[in-house]
């Protein structure tokens, strides 16, 4: 998908089946990686093919999941890694979640950047801007930029993420999410797991709204 010269590639990692997002301004190649969850030479690959400027390694949130390829990524590429600074302790503990989980990560990195709510993150011509989006995780975020929502695991198609983890709040993920339905209804949402979706089609059709 590009938009506005910005493109989304869209490459689904890890046994957990994780949308890794790669998006790149077309016209300076900068590019950053969001939610780089496991098969890192995969994702490298793919960087290097297009001769793709990475300047940002971005996670939505920091379940072992959607970081297992960040410690590759950062080595080759020495890219910016962000993480929404309410969500350190989750990213510290993400090796014991993997192990819990019958999986392994490698030694995590230490972030580069803590950001907040109403932070702006730019990408060539682009410029993200980030929600803090609390109850699956405490620091979940959403990227929002020109009508594309990257939402992580705080909005499925016809879902929301789970709150059982360490760190989960169900009254902070039906806060975030009555947030995300305030969006403009053309607003496309990319998200951290299965298909792409619409603010318009989830107020019509997801779940959770039953809930809150």
């Amino acid at each position: 998908m590009t938009i506005m010269g910005i493109a989304f590639k869209r490459l689904v990692v890890g046994p957990l089946e994780v949308n890794c997002y790669i998006v790149t301004d077309e016209s300076t190649k900068d590019t950053a990686i969001v939610d780089p969850g496991d098969e890192p030479d995969r994702l490298l690959d793919y960087i290097n093919e297009n001769a793709l400027i990475t300047r940002y390694i971005i996670c939505t949130h920091t379940h072992f999941d959607h970081i297992g390829a960040i410690p590759e990524l950062k080595e080759a590429t020495k890219a910016t890694l962000i993480i929404h600074k309410e969500d350190l302790s989750i990213y510290d503990m993400a090796k014991d979640m993997a192990n819990f989980w019958g999986h392994q990560l490698g030694p995590l990195p230490r972030p580069d950047l803590l950001v907040s709510e109403g932070d702006l993150i730019p990408l060539g011509s682009y410029t993200f801007k980030v929600l803090h989006t609390p109850g699956h995780t405490p620091g979940g975020m959403c990227l929002l930029a020109d009508g594309v929502l990257i939402s992580g695991d705080t909005l499925f198609a016809g879902s929301v993420g789970r709150t059982d983890f360490p760190g989960g709040s169900m009254s902070q993920l039906k806060s975030s999410f009555r947030r995300l339905l305030t969006l403009p209804g053309e607003t496309r949402v990319l998200p951290g797991h299965g298909p792409a979706t619409t603010i318009a089609d989830e107020v019509k059709d997801n779940f959770f709204i039953g809930e809150i």
